[in-house]
């Protein structure tokens, strides 16, 4: 199949021609494929291929899902799929998991056909995709900018049109951050709408969700029906609605009442780029007949960054000493400064600090609550500007060397209190300032990539929904993509 077709439709076009006869599965691979091979010499998204066994399972009788004989790409973290290498970023750790991530036994009932591994920051911790181990994935729309992170390179992949969707994972925008660099569209499914396990059952204590970054809206609602529904040991019991994703789509979309807010929720500074991009939406948003008002959550900022911190660098501070124990000491002294960083801030932390910055989530969802009772959504920038150049945000070799000399001492209940670890963390923090509330919540959020900078480069608008409702999410979503479309709108690569 030639590319120049190829890359004229979703996973759903796609998956409809091969039911009718016009391509096979192993056809549509070896066009992936091809266009990896010219690509990511250039773009660096995807680190691991498995082209022979994808080809092998593409030859056999593949699931009768919507998505049959989809090429598709999987991220190189909680992804797992038995047999092949999990890096999880790093230089040293090679993982050979010997069963399927739950998800990805789903992804494959749906018919598609995985043959390559994303690239990804080390443990999917930083917002861009810069890993020591891989190199920097380059943003298709130009190169040396960040794709964001964590999942920034199946967002690359997905703006090349290597394939039209790849999975992806969110802790703190990581599914959203990247859609919003690359130019596509990034949904983060309600906590327990789609399954993490079984070795993640509750990532982060649930502040990760699982879901493909897409070409069109109508790929990721369909994707969200074949991934949704409870899984074994779950904590989160979500029945699947009575309607199916897809089908909402088609259903007429009643005037909403959208909040909106360019106030982050984190310090940072927005940048006049991203409030015009948030300003067309909403002139967009008026124009189909919504209801738009300025409002502002009420969220101690300051608070919820600290409290993200305090427990998800304890769970950082535990997969190092599985890396230890599983890998050797050799393997966790090679990760990076950040991540060992990040560890040290996690060990120093007490069980009741922990408790207490639960609570302090707890918080930030009831003050969600409040907020979606008076308006049916929340519409912030994604971004608090166009994306970074590489070197950026990571951390300069000063700090590195900072952050490897002190990562064996209890240093971080003084990092805290004395406002050094915001200094030190404040060009990844800040650029969560919009993203970080939907996963502390839970709640379900989308990027929808209906903004170009000056300079060519993407930047999206974020939507946040009440809990388990995707489904207006989508449904707004595919208004959106319909009056301003963006599936036709391709990187010159």
């Amino acid at each position: 199949m030639k590319f120049s077709e190829y890359c004229q439709y979703d996973g759903l076009g796609l998956a409809a021609l091969v039911r009718q006869g016009e391509v096979t599965p192993v056809e549509l691979l070896q066009t992936a494929v091809a266009r990896l091979e010219v690509l990511n010499p250039q773009l660096n998204a995807c680190v691991h291929t498995f082209v022979k066994s994808a080809e092998a399972r593409a030859r056999k009788p593949l699931p009768d899902g919507p998505f049959t004989g989809v090429p598709f790409i999987l991220k190189d973290l909680l992804d797992d799929l038995a047999g092949e290498p999990t890096s999880l970023g790093t230089g040293q750790v090679r993982w050979y998991p010997e069963q399927n991530a739950e998800i990805v036994n789903r992804y494959l009932q749906a018919g598609l056909v995985p043959f390559a591994k994303s690239n990804l920051p080390e443990f999917g911790l930083m917002i861009t995709t810069e890993p020591k181990a891989f190199g920097p994935a380059h943003n298709p729309w130009k190169a040396g900018y960040s794709t964001g992170g964590s999942s920034g390179g199946s967002a690359a992949a997905v703006a090349a049109r290597i394939v039209p969707m790849a999975s992806a994972n969110d802790g703190g925008g990581s599914i959203r951050f990247p859609a919003a660099c690359c130019g596509v569209f990034g949904l983060k499914p309600s906590r327990g709408r789609n399954p993490t396990g079984p070795l993640e059952a509750e990532g982060w204590d649930g502040a990760i969700a699982g879901h493909p970054i897409t070409l069109s809206v109508r790929d990721s609602a369909a994707m969200l029906d074949c991934l949704s529904g409870p899984e074994l040991g779950t904590g989160f019991k979500i029945p699947k609605p009575t309607e199916t994703f897809l089908s909402q789509l088609e259903k007429p979309l009643k005037p909403l009442r959208i909040g909106v807010s360019a106030r982050p929720m984190i310090a940072a500074e927005v940048s006049p780029e991203a409030k015009a991009a948030l300003a067309n939406t909403v002139a967009l948003l008026k124009d189909l007949g919504h209801v738009v008002v300025e409002a502002h959550p009420e969220i101690d900022a300051g608070q919820m960054w600290a409290d993200f911190m305090v427990v998800i660098s304890g769970h950082t501070a535990a997969k190092v000493n599985q890396i230890k124990t599983i890998w050797g000491s050799k393997a966790a002294a090679s990760l990076e400064p950040g991540t060992l960083s990040a560890a040290m801030l996690g060990r120093s932390f007490s069980s009741a600090d922990v408790a207490q910055a639960k609570e302090g989530w707890h918080k930030v969802r009831a003050a969600m609550g409040r907020y979606l009772e008076e308006y049916d959504m929340l519409l912030t920038p994604t971004l608090i500007d166009e994306p970074a150049r590489h070197g950026v945000i990571p951390p300069t070799a000063f700090e590195a060397l900072q952050m490897r000399l002190g990562h064996r001492l209890p240093l971080g209940k003084l990092l805290m209190k004395s406002g050094l670890l915001f200094s030190l963390s404040e060009r990844v923090l800040s650029r969560m300032a919009f993203t970080l509330m939907g996963n502390v919540t839970g709640l379900p959020a989308m990027s929808v990539p209906l903004h170009w900078t000056a300079n060519g480069l993407p930047l999206g608008s974020q939507f946040v929904g009440r809990m388990l409702d995707e489904g207006r999410l989508l449904q707004l979503a595919r208004q959106l993509e319909n009056a301003q479309p963006w599936f036709d709108r391709r990187p010159l690569l």
